[in-house]
């Protein structure tokens, strides 16, 4: 597979062209954001992690039932993916309450929710990904009733899968964030990463953080705290 010319540069990741055009390389970077960009910083070996992390979920997840745009693992940091078109809208799934939604609803953080929550935000930076409902989303056209209905069944089924897998390692899923892309054919599939980055992940045992919060809120041992959930998926495997 002979790597082409870069297409995309996000907060995260580098995406190539490939002499396949159905095919993109994606380059993990150890580059960090917070507050849509407005906390800039780095976390060594980040992009290492967070490149093996997500392939491996996303095997898990494709083994359920689930597409992705997983098709290999080429290196520490880079990985063949599918094309795709992003879907303009980030689902967050949520089983405790934390971050934002605390903050917006007044919700202690820690709370467990007796079901899922499901949110949609409008991924656009300069608007600052604002939430947004279904009939948001169809009047804005980011999306059809029946991809939307689609991407939500594939959240919640990925949140069961992940809660599972994270449990098995001593650490509690308290909330991600998925995207979601069409291919050519204008199939959905899980696209884009799941990592710390991405997750709000907690030692079961002691409630410790060990993902990108350690980064948000300068509570120090970020790399550590990326290291220790690579050391447990490594372990449980």
């Amino acid at each position: 597979m002979k790597k082409l010319e870069m297409v995309y540069e996000g907060k995260a990741k580098k995406v190539f062209k490939t002499d396949d055009q159905e095919l993109f390389i994606v380059d993990y970077k150890d580059d960090a954001t917070a507050f849509n960009g407005l906390k800039k910083g780095t976390i060594t070996g980040k992009g290492v992690i967070n490149n093996k992390l997500s392939n491996h979920i996303m095997k898990l997840i494709e083994k359920e039932g689930i597409p992705t745009h997983f098709v290999e693992e080429l290196s520490d940091r880079e990985t063949l993916v599918k094309k795709v078109s992003i879907v303009p809208l980030e689902v967050i799934v949520r089983n405790i309450a934390a971050g934002s939604f605390s903050k917006h609803y007044g919700v202690e953080e820690g709370k467990v929710f007796k079901e899922p929550v499901v949110e949609f935000s409008y991924k656009n930076d300069a608007l600052g990904d604002p939430l947004l409902n279904t009939r948001h989303a169809l009047a804005l056209e980011i999306a059809s009733r029946e991809e939307i209905d689609t991407i939500i069944d594939y959240a919640l089924r990925i949140n069961e899968i992940m809660k599972s897998f994270w449990k098995e390692c001593n650490i509690t899923l308290v909330d991600f964030k998925i995207e979601f892309g069409r291919t050519s054919d204008g199939t959905i599939i899980l696209a884009d990463e799941i990592s710390p980055d991405t997750c709000r992940l907690w030692d079961s045992t002691t409630g410790e953080k060990l993902d990108k919060d350690r980064f948000r809120r300068d509570l120090g041992g970020v790399e550590e705290a990326y290291a220790e959930v690579m050391k447990r998926v490594l372990s449980h495997d």
